[in-house]
């Protein structure tokens, strides 16, 4: 099995957004020196739910502090972008960091980000499917010309080329991006909000139309300590103060209503469904996703209790007294 951790570069209530990012870093240092095998990154615009506007640039930062980890975009939002712009970052990581740069791509939502960048409501709702194939494309290509709905340009060389494109792994978080990823052969990332019965249905789906076998990849919340009850107490206090105002982010680019989540229903729920208490509770619930749902390759959301502190003593924990089973369990 593979496991990473998953940073969001929340800012908790009362920091800066230089004291976010600055513990996103160190934590990704310390899940390598932990022992995991890669770094996820979020990209959010505008909200506090996560500071860090691009998951490639942090890659980059990461990828030159690191020698053995890999660093992976979780997502790169590809309605508010060029698919070009995005896959030449992607090939200039791969290149510079020796091929330890993983690039995984969404839809996004529909979200004011559209009207800010002035990509527009149509690249979310209509171009998905031509934005991955011209990224596709692009990764693949020496030479590449487009004459599409939504991207059109004239041949050009793709510069720089690779030998090689970085693994891809889209966010599936709907029937119709799940039916374009197994189209295309691409691995999934399913997100903490479902639980593994709908996981093991993506899954199911997913081969269903065509995708076959593939390294899909499942995230979830993850918080260990001595006993259950101490980390549900941790996250049922802390989580709720920086997910609240976070989640207040998402702001439609048209003004469609939107039903708000409560923090603590939502903490609940994921507390419910992931490997949430003592070492062994963890690792228990880990490998009940593993041979549930098939995947073998788990990411982690480690920040959840609210400080520096808690996070970087939760990498520990996790690379020292969970992990170790899991791995000598599928040995």
């Amino acid at each position: 099995m593979r496991f990473g951790i998953f940073l969001l570069a929340t800012r908790y209530p009362g920091q800066s957004d230089a004291d976010a990012l600055a513990r996103t870093v160190e934590a990704a240092v310390a899940a390598e020196r932990a022992g995991f095998d890669d770094v996820w990154l979020a990209e959010h615009h505008f909200m506090s739910y996560g500071v860090c506007p691009s998951a490639t640039t942090l890659a980059g930062h990461l990828l030159a502090l690191t020698s053995r980890v890999h660093v992976g975009t979780a997502v790169s939002v590809l309605s508010n972008q060029h698919p070009v712009a995005l896959a030449e970052q992607a090939a200039l990581l791969t290149l510079l960091s020796g091929g330890r740069f993983r690039l995984g791509v969404g839809r996004g939502g529909p979200w004011r980000d559209l009207e800010v960048f002035g990509t527009g409501l149509a690249r979310y709702e209509e171009a998905f499917a031509e934005s991955l194939d011209l990224l596709l494309g692009w990764l693949n290509g020496e030479r590449l010309g487009w004459a599409g709905d939504h991207f059109a340009f004239r041949e050009v060389p793709v510069v720089p080329h690779l030998a090689a494109p970085p693994p891809v792994v889209v966010a599936c978080t709907s029937l119709s991006t799940e039916k374009i990823t197994a189209s295309r052969g691409l691995p999934m990332l399913l997100g903490m909000h479902v639980s593994d019965t709908e996981k093991r249905e993506a899954v199911s789906r997913y081969e269903d139309h065509g995708g076959g076998h593939a390294p899909h990849v499942s995230a979830h919340l993850a918080q260990v300590a001595d006993s259950r009850s101490e980390a549900e107490g941790l996250l049922m206090r802390e989580m709720p103060t920086w997910l609240g105002p976070g989640l207040e982010g998402y702001v439609a680019v048209d003004d469609r209503p939107r039903s708000p989540r409560d923090p603590a229903a939502y903490t609940r729920h994921l507390i419910g469904l992931h490997p949430v208490g003592s070492p062994d509770d963890c690792a228990e619930s880990l490998l009940a996703t593993a041979e549930s749902t098939g995947i073998q390759h788990q990411i982690f959301l480690v920040e959840a209790a609210g400080s520096r502190e808690a996070t970087l003593e939760n990498i520990a924990r996790l690379g020292a007294e969970v992990l170790p089973k899991v791995r000598a369990a599928t040995a």
